[in-house]
């Protein structure tokens, strides 16, 4: 079967469903967190359970790709993230938070892996990156639509957005089930034994080495950071709207959509554009050195119209390196191992949110700007990591 017919067209308009669906909730978050009387520490914390759990597991999802294909993943992995969240809706306690983000979070390293994945296997060489840029996209805009759906229908009542989610993540999991071809990639099962080692996430980003160059870790270490930074800033942003300027769900909804708007007007020019470059590394550094200047925007500046101003600078940019990175990973890593490359390319992303959450929410109760310093300090390193890369591919060209 060719790669052509993958029905790409089709997969993205329901993993488009699908991933606003997984951010309704976002926006109500804050305010369920607040009517329970949790601490404050909870949005980050509860973030970071879910997220060690994706770290853990997204290596075996990218297994399991492999093996069962990635439409069966993300039919098992989308019915499991929608069980958890009807969790997280039930749950009263901080414990209960705790237990039902981790739940989740099992599946939720499923979906993201399978989406790669599937998107990897079903595009031509030639068309990849820009398959993998309409991927990243997706998943930016799609998030920022969700949390205008999701905090709207908040309005009414805060829980009638984690019920939506939860029965819109099940359909959209069938969905892709049954209209996304089969993109099996071995045919032999391994062991168990086997396949628990391979699994193993510190193992799958250890068996990397035998195909990591010097390019590929600056890239990992600049998509870790920027991720760090990003989920930091991300969790401490919206609980920020509702906290200090005392914004509801749909305020919190609304500029997360227009910033979705705005983001997506960004990866269909700028990040396109730097894509056709014969190099795009030097343009990732210069990215993500945008994000770091306006970070210090974020940290200074107090009015919430300047404050939202430099944050459309801010997501505006972060949305164009995603898919930038996702494309030097698919290409640095392309071969038999690509599967591997990608897993352990979302454990590295998940690895970072989890110490990224868990420290905004504490360090928030100290004061609420120091997410935003900790973010800044970050996205400062990824900068110096992907210029790292830039300059590691250009003496692999010369050399």
């Amino acid at each position: 079967m060719k790669k052509e017919n993958g029905r790409l067209g089709y997969f993205f308009a329901v993993m488009f469903v699908f991933n606003m669906a997984a951010n309704f909730v976002h926006p109500v978050t804050p305010t369920i967190i607040l009517d329970r009387q949790l601490n404050d520490y909870m949005f980050g914390l509860a973030l970071a359970a879910m997220m060690l759990c994706n770290f853990l597991f997204s290596p075996f999802w990218g297994k399991m790709a492999g093996i069962l294909s990635s439409k069966k993943v993300l039919l098992i992995c989308g019915m499991g993230y929608a069980v958890g969240q009807v969790f997280f809706g039930l749950a009263q306690t901080e414990m209960q938070f705790l237990l039902a983000r981790m739940f989740a979070g099992i599946f939720v390293g499923g979906c993201y892996v399978g989406f790669l994945t599937y998107t990897v296997n079903c595009s031509p060489e030639e068309k990849r990156g820009r398959n993998l840029a309409i991927n990243a996209t997706v998943n930016s805009v799609s998030a920022s639509f969700g949390y205008f759906v999701g905090g709207l229908i908040g309005e009414m009542n805060v829980y009638y957005s984690v019920w939506l989610q939860a029965a819109t993540l099940a359909v959209t999991a069938a969905l892709l089930f049954i209209g996304c071809r089969e993109d099996q990639q071995e045919t032999v099962r391994p062991a168990g034994k086997k396949l628990l080692k391979e699994s193993n996430p510190f193992a799958a980003i250890w068996q990397c080495r035998s195909f990591m160059t010097k390019a590929l870790i600056f890239l990992f270490l600049a998509y870790g950071l920027g991720n760090l930074g990003y989920i930091a800033f991300e969790q401490c942003f919206n609980y920020y709207l509702r906290d200090q300027f005392l914004l509801t769900s749909g305020y919190n909804g609304i500029i997360k959509a227009a910033l979705g708007v705005i983001s997506l007007i960004a990866n269909g020019t700028l990040c396109m554009w730097i894509l056709r470059r014969k190099r795009v590394s030097p343009y990732i550094a210069g990215v993500m050195g945008v994000c770091t200047a306006a970070m210090l925007g974020v940290i200074f500046f107090d009015s919430m119209l300047p404050f939202i101003f430099v944050n459309v600078l801010f997501f505006a940019f972060y949305f164009i390196s995603v898919p930038l990175m996702q494309n030097r990973a698919a290409v640095l890593g392309a071969g038999p191992h690509s599967n591997l490359v990608m897993g352990a390319f979302n454990a590295v992303k998940s690895f970072g949110s989890i110490f990224g959450s868990a420290l905004a929410g504490f360090i928030y109760e100290l004061n609420p700007k120091l997410p935003f310093v900790f973010g800044f300090a970050a996205f400062a390193l990824a900068a110096v990591m992907a210029l790292l890369m830039s300059r590691t591919e250009q003496k692999t060209v010369m050399g």
